[in-house]
């Protein structure tokens, strides 16, 4: 085994939404020249939502990152890829049974398919677990209905690198979380997952969405917070053999594409520097139980709005098969033309409204209910666990 070797770790939401980004093709042709300057060993990028922009980068790094892996999922593709300069030994991907909601299709993260990907790497004899993800997005702070999906997506992502890493000399967590270090997501996954965080605190203020310096920024945003918001991290824990330090932290992208008035990305890029040394190191135990239970609290609350919403998505139903009825008994009269045209469009129309309120109380919510009742039991389990270690 290499004594010391240090890897560069390059993550970017790269905003590559076809036809709804803005300047997403000379963006992503600029971001694959970026990524195959030599300037990185591993690259976790995601909101690669066309597989031929995955292709265009991967043509275009395959001399210094000659190893790739586009992680396929849901109707879209989960948006996640990875480059890197050493082998994979071996892939996974975990999809998150909450996901947002189907009927949300202006938010679109339901179609995405998304989840956790995991690539297995080796660095000089070294085994690496790669953690590649991209939690909900968080579209309204002051109303959060995605909070409790994005709590569970985190409690996911902290146990499914804990039971895929045993094996492991060194782990890396990379992708935009959506979520800020203050933030129950964030503690649950750097607590759950032991993970520490790349970003000194110096710079720990410097955010990497909605930054003023961006070209994308709403300027009523930048002026308020021209920092922006941290949500895009990189972490790492190393093992009882190896030792991982950070040697460096940056945020590697100018702010503008060179020649061009606009940014890489609505995000900013992170890059850390870890080197791996053959050293003893055990991560030091965090208490979690404070977030454990707050979010117990988020999964009953939001049980309790499912119920609430499945009793006036059921009522609503209910409602309207009696005027639907009453349309298609006053269509059958045959009073006139155009009575009879605009019955049609009634029972068209009430037809549609029905079909929904029923699909949403009868499938969509017991989907929502279900994945809720897993994700509870889970973390009450874990928190039964931690209590017998802590007696």
């Amino acid at each position: 085994m290499a004594s010391e070797v240090s890897v560069n770790v390059l993550t970017l939401n790269c905003w590559g939404i076809p036809y709804v980004a803005k300047d997403k093709n000379p963006r992503m042709l600029a971001i694959a020249e970026k990524c195959a300057s030599g300037e990185y060993d591993i690259i976790c990028l995601q909101e690669v939502w066309s597989v031929n922009d995955f292709k265009m980068i991967r043509t275009k790094t395959q001399e210094v990152l000659p190893y790739s892996h586009y992680f396929y999922s849901g109707v879209l593709g989960s948006g996640i890829c990875f480059f890197s300069k050493y082998p994979i030994h071996g892939v996974m991907f975990h999809k998150w049974p909450l996901n947002g909601y189907v009927h949300k299709v202006h938010h679109g993260d339901w179609f995405g398919g998304k989840g956790i990907g995991l690539c297995k790497i080796e660095v000089q004899n070294m085994n690496v677990n790669v953690y590649i993800t991209h939690l909900h997005a968080e579209y309204n702070r002051e109303n959060d209905e995605y909070m409790a999906h994005r709590m569970l997506q985190a409690f996911d992502t902290a146990q499914f690198i804990k039971m895929t890493s045993s094996g492991a000399d060194a782990v890396i967590l990379a992708g935009d979380l959506n979520t800020e270090p203050q933030d129950l997501a964030y503690k649950l996954i750097s607590g759950l997952a032991c993970l520490a965080d790349t970003c000194p605190n110096s710079a720990s203020h410097i955010g990497t969405n909605e930054c003023a310096n961006n070209s994308y920024t709403n300027s009523k945003i930048a002026r308020t917070q021209p920092d922006g918001k941290r949500i895009d991290h990189i972490m790492y824990l190393g093992s009882k053999t190896v030792k991982v330090e950070v040697v460096n932290f940056q945020h590697p992208l100018p702010n503008r594409v060179p020649y061009k008035n606009f940014s890489f990305s609505d995000h900013e890029g992170v890059m850390a520097t870890l080197k791996f040394s053959n050293d003893k190191h055990v991560s030091d135990y965090i208490d979690v139980m404070d977030s454990l239970k707050e979010a117990v609290v988020i999964c009953e609350n939001a049980l309790k709005d499912v119920k609430r919403q499945y009793f006036w998505y059921a009522l609503s139903a209910f409602t309207l098969i009696i005027p639907l009825i009453w349309s298609i008994w006053l269509n059958c009269m045959n009073i006139s033309l155009a009575a009879d045209i605009g019955l049609n469009i009634a029972c068209i129309f009430l037809t549609a409204i029905l079909c929904y309120t029923l699909f949403m109380s009868l499938i969509w919510n017991k989907v929502e209910k279900n994945a809720l009742k897993a994700g509870l039991l889970a973390i009450k389990i874990y928190m039964s666990q931690l209590s017998n270690k802590q007696e």
